[in-house]
């Protein structure tokens, strides 16, 4: 049996035994372990940061720059409709279905079996650092920002600069080089209650229609050449009224606002903000548009292997990085968070030849 079909059937092993260990957003400890342990097993040292797990290559050179190889283990909520077990993996006609097979179980086995590749390579220009994080699928702070902050994480770089990132997602191995950025509105609306039965009140639910309606027509002009138009769509609206017979005096609803490098996030709110009456208060400005430019090694990497690029309309973890940094990977976005998840086998083994590949091409440009 060759090395590399050894190194695709253990992370294909690895993989399934992800799917069977429930790691929603926030509650990822027990995949983190198996992760931690995995790595240790195949003679990595590791390091951990609440549920992130992260390793240096073993003639990590302080003095070289770093390339990142980065992607998620947690997942959001199985999909109603599910015909399996998502929690159990299952294979069918060469694909493995069950919950984050794709996004982004593919992808992160297929990075670490990348990584473990080059673990003992000494004649490499740079460094490789892995990092298996978590809460991407919410967005959240304890998981890739708060590694790149975190003292020990810096510590092990010893200062060593971190000149570009993989970022495991879906992507049909194509060079995602760049993201809109995401913006999450809460907005509310005030009337007045009152009776239901009678013609009293202000009712909160048709001043927020008429707001819903203006976002829906909003026309933002400026346009990307990878990215599209800035997209602004109400996604949840709701009351506190449970009662039938009363008016509701206030109307609460989220507007999903993709955003384009044309944009900054101040100028999309004050634009929504004018056009309508509720008061749009914004959740965050930290998942911002990312773009890597062209001529990155990485990128004239991918292109001297044919790849293809794109401007992606999701958000993933490169928007909370201070660096180039590139999206792609094994699976296809289309499957995400969908009932009855599933990737290729053979997706993972391109996947893995195709990151090992990339990085051997950024060698030998660099």
């Amino acid at each position: 049996m060759s090395t590399q079909h050894t190194i695709t059937n253990s992370a294909i092993d690895l993989l399934k035994k992800m799917i069977a260990i429930p790691s929603l957003s926030k509650e990822e400890k027990e995949v983190a372990d198996l992760i931690e342990k995995y790595l240790q097993e195949n003679g990595v040292n590791t390091g951990r940061l609440i549920n992130n797990v992260y390793a240096v290559n073993q003639y990590f050179d302080p003095a070289k720059k770093s390339i990142l190889l980065n992607s998620h283990h947690d997942t959001v909520k199985p999909a109603k409709g599910y015909t399996t077990d998502p929690f159990t993996p299952t294979e069918i006609e060469g694909r493995l279905i069950g919950l984050g097979s794709n996004d982004a179980g593919g992808p992160l086995v297929s990075l670490i079996a990348t990584f473990i590749h080059f673990f003992n390579r000494q004649d490499l220009p740079f460094n490789i650092i892995l990092a298996a994080t978590a809460e991407e699928e919410i967005s959240g702070t304890n998981g890739i920002e708060l590694l790149l902050k975190d003292e020990g994480f810096l510590s092990m770089l010893q200062g060593s600069t971190i000149m570009g990132a993989l970022v495991g997602e879906p992507t049909k191995m194509e060079m995602a080089v760049a993201e809109r950025g995401l913006l999450v509105l809460d907005g509310t609306v005030h009337g007045k209650a009152g009776h239901a039965a009678r013609e009293e009140g202000i009712n909160a639910i048709y001043l927020a229609m008429e707001d819903i309606q203006a976002i829906a027509k909003m026309d933002f002009e400026k346009t990307s050449e990878l990215l599209g138009k800035t997209t602004a769509k109400v996604t949840v609206i709701e009351t506190d009224n449970k009662a039938h017979n009363v008016v509701p005096a206030s109307c609460r609803f989220v507007v999903d606002v993709r955003v384009n490098e044309q944009y900054s996030f101040e100028e999309v709110l004050d634009q929504l903000s004018a056009n309508v009456k509720a008061q749009l208060v914004p959740r965050s400005f930290r998942m911002k548009s990312s773009m890597i430019a062209k001529d990155h090694p990485i990128v004239k990497a991918g292109k001297q292997l044919g790849l293809s690029h794109y401007g992606s309309p999701t958000t993933s973890d490169k928007a909370l990085m201070p660096f180039p940094a590139l999206k792609i990977g094994p699976g296809d976005s289309a499957r995400s968070h969908t009932a009855d998840e599933y990737i290729y086998i053979s997706e993972i083994e391109n996947g893995i030849n195709g990151y090992i590949q990339l990085l051997e091409t950024t060698i030998s440009i660099y």
